[in-house]
């Protein structure tokens, strides 16, 4: 069977991209493979003077949340397609590419959650245009960019 990977964070933007794959997911007869990527930011280590502890299980209940929430809101419980979902420690870009080693096609949004607002393509995104080994599907309210 195919496999679509997408990638979500909980974003307005991720939530468009799930739709976007199960959408092609259903056209291609295809599997969906929701992926969503957590890490300890080096800025919560960053606490001055009294080291502060740093729990990294927080970290990915805050990645599994914000998985669950792009799930419900993309109603996939109510699609006809398989999703299943991973979870899993790393950098976005990283963990996408390779999640979506052997896949048909690589659905991600334009902008997830980082903090560079103005920019029209973010940095996950193109990274994953450039190092993908499948066809990256880019989606920007709800169409390819």
């Amino acid at each position: 069977m195919n496999t679509i990977v997408v990638g979500i964070d909980g974003s307005p933007g991720s939530i468009k991209a799930l739709e976007f794959a199960i959408a092609e997911a259903r056209v291609r007869q295809a599997d969906v493979k929701a992926v969503t990527a957590w890490h300890v930011p080096l800025k919560a280590y960053d606490s001055g003077w009294v080291p502060i502890a740093v729990n990294p299980h927080d970290y990915e209940l805050i990645g599994k949340a914000a998985q669950q929430k792009a799930i419900d809101e993309a109603a996939v419980a109510e699609s006809d397609v398989p999703v299943v979902t991973v979870l899993r420690e790393g950098q976005a870009a990283d963990v996408l590419v390779d999640e979506a080693r052997d896949a048909e096609l690589l659905v991600v949004g334009s902008r997830g959650l980082g903090g560079f607002k103005g920019l029209m393509l973010g940095s996950v995104s193109q990274q994953c245009a450039h190092h993908a080994h499948c066809p990256v599907a880019i989606v920007r309210n709800g169409k390819p960019a």
